[in-house]
């Protein structure tokens, strides 16, 4: 499987600013020889201060210091095959299994019970992703990026960090270490960065997406984290700054089936 992505951003920034970008893909992942490409100008003229941070999930990010003027950022890469797991430590199960901002597992516990009470494995996996995608309609614009999975329930729709959010906090509250991820997604329409749920089952993580919008063996991660919190593609410190462009790509060399009610790996 040979997968190609893209990332085009346009930052206004008004001062001296930090931002902290996440749209590189995540290590490991075998890439392509030379085909990896992170370009960064300020007003046209490369910006020189740019450095890259590595997390323990294999997360990149990339910090990028620059004045005022318009912040451009262009990403490439093409990968081929796919990466093993990495490990996960009792540190992480403990740390994906508690609430968090935008997965109020705590708050949702007795409605998760009731709903998947006496349900494990695969079979909660599946549960839950049928449950999520019959109940949350996909409406782009109905949601504010504070959301959570609480906020989603009540209102019945969301986009995919809302999704994702909701069939983590689910997981959570019947014991089940459960994370969200950012992903390029081939296939995929309209065409965005994307956000699943990854379970912890049977010693891996299995992916669970209750959009049903892209076929989940074609995805490639980009960052994991708790929630959103820990996977927005850019984070600026400094004055104001306002995100004027966004165009996101993906492609496969052959898009694959996916049946939503079987286990899948992102790999």
């Amino acid at each position: 499987m040979r997968r190609d992505v893209t990332a085009r951003l346009e930052l206004a920034l008004s001062g001296q600013t930090t931002a902290y970008l996440s749209i590189a893909a995540a290590l490991p992942a075998p890439l392509v020889a030379e085909s990896e490409s992170l370009l960064v100008t300020l007003d046209g003229e490369p910006v020189e201060d740019v450095t890259e941070t590595l997390d323990e999930h294999g997360s990149r990010f990339h910090t990028v210091r620059a004045g005022a003027g318009l912040l451009q950022v262009s990403y490439d890469a093409s990968v081929a095959g796919r990466a093993d797991q990495a490990p996960s430590s009792d540190l992480d199960l403990l740390t994906f299994v508690r609430p968090s901002r935008y997965c109020e597992s705590d708050a949702l516990g007795p409605t998760a019970r009731s709903e998947f009470g006496g349900l494990t494995g695969h079979d909660l996996l599946s549960a839950v992703s049928e449950w999520v995608h019959s109940r949350i309609s996909y409406t782009i614009g109905s949601s504010d990026p504070t959301d959570g999975a609480v906020q989603t329930m009540l209102a019945r729709q969301g986009i995919c960090r809302d999704f994702a959010h909701l069939c983590v906090a689910m997981l959570r509250a019947n014991d089940v270490p459960a994370r969200t991820v950012a992903v390029y997604a081939p296939g995929l329409s309209p065409m965005d960065f994307h956000a699943v749920c990854e379970a912890w089952v049977d010693g891996e993580w299995c992916v669970v997406d209750a959009t049903w919008l892209a076929p989940r063996q074609s995805l490639l991660r980009i960052s994991t984290g708790r929630d959103a919190a820990d996977t927005a593609f850019v984070t600026t410190m400094g004055p104001a700054a306002m995100l004027t462009h966004l165009e996101v790509g993906a492609v496969v060399d052959e898009l694959p089936g996916d049946d939503w009610r079987r286990v899948a790996y992102l790999r």
